[in-house]
């Protein structure tokens, strides 16, 4: 494998933000997810769960909840605004105020014509949703308290709609009350205080289940208006409810609790609601829940997204069955100037400069060195505007740094005396350098990439401390954004990542999306590695797979390896070694030996600290081309410096739960 002097940095204090709200959509099998921050995100659940689609958050723009019409995406906020997204250039594309006050819930009937929307003042108001835009329609019958949950019967003639110490059944085309059901205190609680219907659901035989601040999950029959159960499940409140042929209710204590519609006692045919199984994944209050065929995905205050698989529903002891928790981004967050030593970390309000720390003397394989100089954090650079920083990058050399909001592009010269260091911003920049997607250096340091709209390119010249545009590369065909770049040292070629497409001089399509690229310094070859774990090279001046690619698709990639839950993020070479690939997830980095075998699929992928502790035959009995470390928490940058030096960027998950707020027991509104 080789040896390296390690820089384990620990030092990125990056927090992603809670999770709010979720939809998924059943048709796509896209899961969209709302956080605190504003920032909503799509992960496709049929590509290994990536998360393909990011739409940067905005100061005061967070979404209360989400919904979606066929293939398209809207969110409703506290500041009143029903917003629809631009999934194609991911950004907002328009809001509309509903002039009813701060918006909690927001639903669209089964046919996808009409959307509902509860607000502050008591309305539930209606909109009709057009081929381009959503039309207000009417109000439903004004209530005194606020509409905090709504659910739609799937027959779109009714409406249930959660309150204050009461659920209402709206007549959809009248917009009048149909029924009144009032929800309980609870034995010993208060008369003061009163109960908030944070959830309710409305199954097709007119069953309406809710979720309270009590604790309490009920049963309703939607025709008389009666309760037929009622299920004390938590001391505390009951946050969010998802209904299917299973029903799943997540709680603040980070519980969540399934029923199904089953027979109580053995050998009844007749059916109820019953508690059958609960699930504890999560530290803090559970904010949000979604249902698939085969799992439940929940998400709140811990900012983790925990996939659960039900396990009646899918095969025991496979890769469809094991949990999933994604807790940080499927994108770089990390830019390293390997020629200088400079790291840069992109927060979503502001960007940090470090430099990393030196250390005098040699050791053996594990030992740690004594450090002579500290890493030193040199510059924070907070953000323009009211746009969260969607992308960032930092020049080879450490003279540049750039980054970009929906709103536009920001370029920074860096000039370094000694131990001193001044930044200094550009500030004429070309027009047509509005706002980036992605933003990449070239090798020299020469040059700007910043990818814009549909796919295009705008190339930039640089020189001491003004910028030139010099042209646009455009693709032949695709509309969608680029969200991989990489340029080759020598500056002849740009390989740009879009969706499913891959452009550099060719065009070709992957049912999986690629998540990391790279472009060899010495063969020009491109390295891919797909959400689906697949890995292919292809060369640039051939124009054809390389053979070492077709020899690793023929004989297939190890199972242990296709069955990792976390995509690579990011691919880099070893310069001592034109024959290292290294590459890193999550969990572990690897460094694949393009001159040893491939492994077979019945040898065993040892961590790489475990072979240091068997004798010398036993580890050439194990070599082959993979060789994998996984003594590493939450990776969020593998890169190797100029000096051969391995730099590693942790960003352990312990640390992050330490500095969560304790669990809020006592709900209260802000508004």
């Amino acid at each position: 494998m080789g040896e390296f002097k390690v820089h384990r940095v620990r030092f990125f204090d990056y927090m992603p933000s809670a999770i709010r709200a979720m939809a998924f959509n059943s048709r796509s099998e896209r899961l969209a997810v709302a956080r605190a921050d504003g920032a909503v995100e799509v992960f496709n659940f049929a590509d290994n769960y990536f998360q393909e689609k990011v739409i940067p958050g905005q100061d005061g723009r967070a979404a209360e909840a989400l919904c979606w019409v066929g293939q398209r995406l809207f969110s409703a906020g506290l500041n009143g605004e029903i917003t629809e997204y631009d999934l194609e250039n991911l950004m907002p594309r328009y809001s509309v105020a509903a002039y009813g006050g701060p918006i909690w819930t927001i639903s669209s009937n089964s046919q996808g014509t009409l959307l509902a929307v509860g607000c502050e003042d008591g309305t539930v108001k209606i909109f009709e949703v057009l081929e381009e835009r959503i039309q207000f329609k009417k109000n439903l019958d004004r209530q005194k308290g606020r509409i905090i949950s709504l659910s739609w019967h799937p027959s779109s003639a009714l409406i249930v709609a959660g309150m204050m110490d009461m659920i209402r059944i709206f007549d959809a085309e009248t917009g009048h009350t149909t029924h009144r059901l009032l929800v309980e205190r609870g034995v010993g609680a208060s008369k003061s205080r009163e109960v908030v219907v944070w959830s309710v659901a409305f199954l097709s035989d007119h069953t309406i289940i809710s979720g309270d601040s009590a604790g309490k999950v009920q049963i309703w029959d939607g025709l008389t208006g009666t309760l037929v159960r009622a299920h004390l499940i938590t001391k505390w409140d009951v946050l969010a409810l998802s209904d299917e042929s299973s029903l799943v209710a997540g709680t603040s204590e980070g519980t969540i609790i399934q029923f199904q519609f089953i027979s109580s006692t053995v050998g009844h045919k007749d059916k109820e609601w019953v508690r059958t199984r609960t699930f504890k994944n999560h530290l803090h209050d559970v904010r949000a829940l979604a249902h698939t065929d085969t799992a439940v995905v929940s998400g709140g205050m811990d900012t983790q997204l925990v996939v659960r698989p039900l396990l009646d529903k899918v095969e025991k002891n496979t890769q469809e069955s094991a949990l999933r928790k994604i807790a940080f981004p499927h994108k770089n967050l990390v830019c390293c100037a390997k020629k200088a030593g400079l790291l840069l970390f992109q927060f979503p309000e502001h960007l940090e400069l470090w430099r990393l720390g030196e250390s005098d003397g040699y050791g053996k394989p594990g030992d740690s060195l004594p450090v002579k100089r500290k890493p030193e954090k040199l510059i924070e650079l907070k953000r323009k505007g009211e746009d969260h920083i969607c992308c960032s990058a930092l020049s080879p050399c450490g003279g540049w740094m750039a980054y970009s909001t929906l709103s536009g592009v920001r370029l920074y010269r860096l000039q370094h005396n000694n131990n001193n260091i001044s930044i200094t911003k550009v500030s004429k920049l070309p027009k047509d350098l509005s706002s980036a997607r992605q933003l990449c250096f070239s090798s020299d340091s020469s040059k700007l990439f910043a990818s814009s709209s549909h796919s295009s390119v705008i190339v930039v010249a640089l020189n001491q401390s003004e910028c030139k545009y010099l042209h646009t590369l455009k693709p032949k065909s695709g509309r969608q954004p680029v969200h991989l770049l990489a340029a080759s040292d020598d500056g002849r070629w740009l390989a740009t990542v879009s969706s499913r497409f891959l452009l550099c001089l060719l065009i070709y399509r992957q049912h999986s999306c690629p998540t990391a690229i790279a472009i060899h310094p010495v063969t020009s070859s491109l390295i891919v590695v797909h959400a689906d774990q697949q890995i292919f090279e292809y060369s640039l001046a051939r124009k054809e797979y390389t053979e070492w690619s077709r020899k690793l698709q023929k004989q297939g990639l190890h199972s242990l390896w296709l069955e990792r839950d976390t995509p690579v993020t990011h691919v880099t070479f070893n310069p001592r070694n034109p024959a290292h690939i290294v590459l890193h997830d999550t969990f572990m980095f690897c460094i694949i030996d393009q001159s040893l075998p491939l492994p077979e699929a019945k040898t065993l992928l040892y961590n790489q600290m475990t072979l240091r502790s068997v004798p010398e035959s036993e580890r050439i009995r194990h070599s082959h081309a993979f060789k994998i470390c996984k003594n590493f928490q939450h990776l969020m940058c593998v890169s190797l410096l100029e000096d051969h030096s391995l730099v590693i960027v942790e960003r352990p998950l312990q640390d992050i739960m330490s500095q969560l707020p304790a669990p809020v027991r006592q709900k209260k509104f802000a508004t």
